[in-house]
């Protein structure tokens, strides 16, 4: 029984050995003669890491699919960190000659580094913090890169960076010039993983010698990437807005959703309200090294181009807006050399859609050159670069009559019929001591449409009297002032006057405020965008939009609808067509026969316009003393018998709304003229505007 065990076990544990055996030159073969050509290749490998490829930004288009922001093609200088020479006491003086000789190359040619250490050398050749960087300069001297204290003066940095990266044989100016690049690859983490751009959008000519030298210039590589490139920079820029670095607080806000810290984002504008859809989904690649030093890069992922923007802009309508805004101030200010504050705005609404078809701010500036120039930009007295059309707030001054003969109208204060008294200036018979009265003439008694026509403010001073500040305030919300427009950009507020908002700044309010308010004067004040969508709802009966820059978004190949913007109604006034037809026919006189008749009158192809004009008295201080000045208002709509289009313009300075009608004019000889922006980007199969 026991010889039967041991034979039976013997068996077992052979048929055992054997299934190993087997097993084992199963394996042997799969990796000897199935995979051994990919295991020995393999085998060479030393080194393999992925990194990521940066997607290009989406482009923006105007509504009629022209380019305005686009993509080129351009050459950086980025360090790879599997190459490049380490900091260790071995590779680092080779990484600072490296280093030290991009950078003279870069400024022999007059090309740019980028630079971003907080020292600086002042007019005495001495080393110091530069003013307003106060963060970077805590960061420089904290535990993550110096060691220093917080009372550390600007040598006592640039002795620590000397110390730190050996540069003791180096002048001052080029161990800070070292410093910086070091510094920038350390904010920024450069790895394996990040590698470090040192120079962006660098010339060919500069490349190619790079190239040349490529066995010195160890780790540096050249990528082709795309940049952000604007079609005519004077074109809208307040609107296209700029894209720029991720500052740390951005980064701290947009961390979760991908961002690095060697990110660029949007910083205004479209660039900046559409983030999400412009920018793309980048791409992986891996870069392999092999035992004899080949290198080799395949992509993991390719990097997907982000989305399409279509703008309601129409982009002939916002030159000739532009370039007829700034003729008009520069003849302006030839008439009155004594005046230098001249400024302005317009905005242009589709009345059936709230779509803003042209938004204007002048001063302006050339959004291409925008690095360069900034330092004067930023310093300029006239501010080019603020957004006048949505940031900047103006009394509408006459320009509030129709919506005010509106509001009474509905109410039944006064009817057609109804007239009130115009003893001319200082002619108004309530608040005497106040020396109110109507600036354009002796009107007697004067109804509502002729009282629209010739701007009477006593006319409007006792509607506004008779309505009450309550009710004026209710319509004037309704027709959006003083309200959010909707826009997707940054827009201010304005200030609509109340008995509340004057408590809120300790003022009480008087008698006089609410008839000043029914003239646009008090303390109202809007932007020119809520004054262009306030036109526009008069011209359309009633209903009001909010006004939109984007029509629709498209995939990058435009073979998928993102989105497709749809008009929003914001609020509708329901306003009765006995009522419209009274503050229409009052518009159309001032652009047929009034106020606007000469400017108008240029309008070709037959079309009429109605218009409000309006001027405003501002305080300004002009050397050093307060002086009281105009601004010049101007709503208008056309064609004025079905309305397509409404204007809210302003000029600083400007005696009279009336100066702002041959800018108008040429706007809409513009949108009538019946030629359209020709398509520069092709279109398949009709795809990009169904």
């Amino acid at each position: 029984m026991n010889q039967e065990k041991r034979t039976s076990r013997i068996i077992i544990s052979l048929c055992l050995l054997g299934v190993f055996l087997l097993l084992f030159t199963g394996r042997l073969v799969q990796l000897q003669l199935v995979h051994g050509a990919e295991y020995a290749e393999q085998s060479k490998s030393i080194s393999s890491a992925s990194t990521r490829v940066k997607a290009a930004r989406g482009e923006i288009l105007d509504r009629n699919g022209n380019p305005l922001v686009i993509n080129r093609q351009g050459n950086s200088i980025v360090f790879t960190a599997k190459q490049f020479p380490s900091d260790n006491e071995e590779e680092i003086a080779q990484r600072n000659e490296i280093v030290l000789s991009l950078i003279e190359l870069l400024e022999s040619k007059g090309e740019e580094w980028i630079d971003n250490i907080p020292l600086t050398f002042d007019a005495n050749g001495n080393i110091a913090f530069p003013e307003d960087r106060e963060s970077d300069v805590a960061y420089l001297k904290s535990d993550q890169i110096l060691h220093l204290n917080s009372y550390a003066t600007a040598q006592n940095c640039l002795d620590a960076l000397i110390e730190k990266y050996s540069l003791q044989s180096y002048t001052p100016e080029q161990a800070r010039k070292i410093s910086s690049v070091y510094y920038e690859m350390h904010r920024l983490m450069f790895s394996e993983r990040t590698p470090y751009t040192f120079a962006e959008d660098v010339s060919t000519e500069t490349v190619a010698e790079i190239k040349e030298k490529s066995d010195f210039y160890q780790g540096v590589e050249i990528e082709v990437v795309p940049y952000r490139e604007y079609v005519d920079g004077t074109l809208a820029p307040h609107i296209l807005g700029m894209v720029g670095a991720i500052s740390e607080t951005e980064y701290e806000q947009n961390k979760d959703k991908g961002y690095l810290q060697t990110d660029t984002i949007g910083k205004n504008g479209i660039e900046r309200a559409m983030e999400s859809y412009l920018r793309g989904t980048d791409g992986t690649k891996r870069i392999t090294e092999d035992d004899d030093g080949n290198v080799t890069t395949e992509y993991v992922q390719e990097p997907v181009q982000g989305n399409t923007i279509v703008l309601t802009i129409d982009k002939n309508l916002q030159k000739v807006g532009a370039d007829s805004l700034a003729k008009r101030i520069a003849d302006l200010k030839s008439l009155h050399p004594d005046i230098s504050y001249f400024g302005g705005a317009l905005v242009v609404i589709d009345v059936h859609t709230g779509e803003v078809l042209a938004s204007v701010s002048y001063p302006t500036y050339d959004i291409s050159t925008y690095n360069k120039d900034y330092a004067e930009l930023a310093e300029a007295e006239n501010a080019p670069l603020w957004n006048r059309a949505m940031m900047s707030t103006y009394a509408p001054g006459s320009t509030m009559k129709p919506g005010i003969a509106v509001t009474g109208l509905e109410e039944g204060v006064f009817n057609a019929n109804t007239t009130y008294f115009c003893g001319g200036p200082g002619g108004y018979q309530r608040y005497r001591e106040l020396g109110l009265g109507c600036s354009t003439g002796y009107h007697r008694n004067i109804s509502v449409v002729h009282a629209i026509e010739v701007s009477c403010n006593n006319f409007f001073f006792e509607a506004g009297y008779q309505i009450g500040i309550d009710t004026m305030n209710e319509y004037s919300r309704e027709f959006g002032l003083g309200q959010p427009t909707g826009i997707e950009i940054s827009e201010e507020t304005g200030i609509l006057a109340t008995p509340e908002y004057a408590e809120s700044i300790g003022t009480p309010w008087r008698p006089g405020d609410t008839v000043q308010y029914a003239i646009g004067q008090s303390y109202n004040v809007f932007t020119p965008l809520q004054i262009a969508n306030y036109a526009a709802t008069l011209a359309n009966g009633g209903t009001r939009y909010e006004a939109h820059l984007v029509k629709s978004i498209k995939s990058y190949d435009y073979s998928e609808t993102i989105l497709e913007k749809e008009p929003v109604i914001a609020a509708n006034l329901e306003i009765s067509q006995s009522t419209l037809d009274l503050v229409h026919e009052g518009m159309r006189r001032v652009g047929d026969t009034g106020f606007c008749a000469n400017a108008f009158s240029k309008i070709q192809n037959g079309i009429k316009a109605a218009a409000k004009t309006g001027t405003a008295q501002v305080w300004r201080t002009i050397n050093g003393e307060s002086k009281r000045t105009n601004n010049g208002i101007l709503i208008t709509y056309a064609p004025a018998e079905d309305p397509e289009i409404a204007i809210g313009l302003v000029i600083e300075g400007s005696t009279t709304g009336v100066d702002c009608a041959p800018v108008a004019a040429d706007i809409y000889n513009q949108y009538f003229s019946g030629t359209e922006s020709s398509m520069d980007l092709p279109q398949e199969n009709n795809t990009l505007l169904q």
